[in-house]
C-alpha cells in the first residue's frame, strides 16, 4: 500500500514537470520519408510529447503519425498539431485488423506495416526519453535496415536466431513451470512453429523499432504469424495483451539486415541506474515510477529543448 502511494505521487510529480514540454518550440516536419509512429490517448499527452520532440531533436529529420487510441480529445489533437506540424491522426476505430487480435496494440503494429510501403517507420512509444545522440539509429535509416530495441541485457550480441536455436540458448531448461507469461509461452512453443528452422526470432521490444521502407514484411506476414501463434497457445491466450511484441520482434528477425540496437545505449528501465553511455531509455510499466529517474531524464530534456 505505501509502495502504491508514493508511485502514485511520483506519477503526478512526473506530469506535472513533463507539462513544461508545452513551452518547447514545435517540431518542423521535414519531407524525407521518414515517420515517428506512435499509438496514444489523452492519458500520455504530455510524456508523448516528450519522447517524440526528445527524439526528433537528435534525428532532426522525419515527420510524425499518430494512431488515436480513442481518447484523444479535439483538444487534445490541437495541441498535437500545434506542437508536431499538424501530423495525420488515425483514429483505431478506422483499423481493420483482418484475422489478427482487436485490441493489445495489434492495430499499431498492423498501421506501420501499412505505413512502411513509402516511408522508413519508427514506432516510438510514448514513455521513453531520448537522452543523448543516435548514430545507431541515423544509421538504420540511412542504410534502410530496419532495428528494435531488445527486451533485455541477456539478449545483448546474440542477435536473431533459428527458431529451434532461440528455444535452446533462452529456454535450456525448457519452459518454465506454472502459468506462463504470454510472451515466455510462445517462445517456448517456437520449436513447433511450422517449418521452425527456416525462421528466426529475436527478443525485442516493441516499444522502440524501425522499419525499412518498402521491407518485406506486411499485412499478409502479420496474419499468417497470427494464425500459427494461435495455433500454439491457443485462441483464448493469444488475444492476451504482449502477442503483438512478438510478433513485431518476429517479423523485424526474419528481415535481411534488420540490427537489434546495442543495450548498453538504448535499454529498458529495470529499476537501476543506467548505463552511462545510454542514449534511450524506455521505462516499462514495471518500475515506471519506481524511482524519480523517470521524471528526473525528461526534465533535463525539456530543458535542452527550451535552450
Amino acid at each position: 500500500m505505501i509502495d502504491r502511494i508514493f508511485r502514485k505521487g511520483r506519477e503526478t510529480l512526473h506530469l506535472r514537470a513533463a507539462r513544461a514540454v508545452l513551452a518547447t518550440p514545435p517540431i518542423v516536419p521535414t519531407a524525407d520519408r521518414v515517420v515517428i509512429f506512435s499509438m496514444i490517448g489523452t492519458r500520455v499527452l504530455l510524456p508523448y510529447l516528450v519522447a517524440v520532440k526528445s527524439l526528433h531533436a537528435r534525428l532532426r529529420i522525419g515527420r510524425i503519425a499518430i494512431l488515436d487510441d480513442g481518447s484523444l480529445t479535439q483538444a487534445d489533437k490541437a495541441v498535437l498539431a500545434h506542437h508536431l506540424g499538424d501530423p495525420e491522426i488515425r483514429s483505431i476505430r478506422d483499423v481493420d485488423t483482418g484475422r489478427c487480435p482487436q485490441g493489445g496494440t495489434w492495430e499499431r503494429l498492423l498501421t506501420l506495416l501499412d505505413l512502411r510501403a513509402d516511408d522508413f517507420v519508427i514506432q516510438l512509444d510514448s514513455d521513453t526519453v531520448t537522452v543523448g545522440d543516435v548514430p545507431e539509429v541515423l544509421a538504420a535509416i540511412e542504410g534502410n535496415h530496419s532495428f528494435t530495441l531488445l527486451g533485455d541485457p541477456e539478449t545483448d550480441g546474440v542477435g536473431a536466431l533459428p527458431l529451434p536455436e532461440f528455444v535452446a540458448h533462452r529456454y535450456p531448461q525448457g519452459a518454465p513451470a506454472g502459468r506462463l507469461h504470454i510472451q515466455t509461452a510462445i517462445e517456448t512453443s517456437f520449436a513447433a512453429y511450422p517449418d521452425a528452422a527456416a525462421y528466426r526470432y529475436v527478443r525485442g521490444c516493441s516499444g522502440f523499432t524501425g522499419f525499412a521502407r518498402g521491407g518485406p514484411s506486411g499485412r499478409p506476414e502479420a496474419e499468417a504469424f497470427s494464425l500459427a501463434g494461435e495455433d500454439l497457445v491457443g485462441k483464448q491466450r493469444w488475444t492476451e495483451w504482449g502477442t503483438e511484441q512478438v510478433a513485431s520482434s518476429f517479423l523485424l528477425a526474419n528481415e535481411p539486415g534488420m540490427r537489434p540496437l546495442p543495450y548498453r545505449r538504448y535499454l529498458n528501465y529495470w529499476n537501476e541506474a543506467p548505463n552511462p553511455d545510454a542514449r534511450f531509455l524506455h521505462f516499462v510499466g514495471t518500475h515506471r515510477y519506481s524511482t524519480d529517474e523517470y521524471r528526473r531524464r525528461s526534465t533535463e530534456q525539456v530543458r535542452l529543448l527550451r535552450a
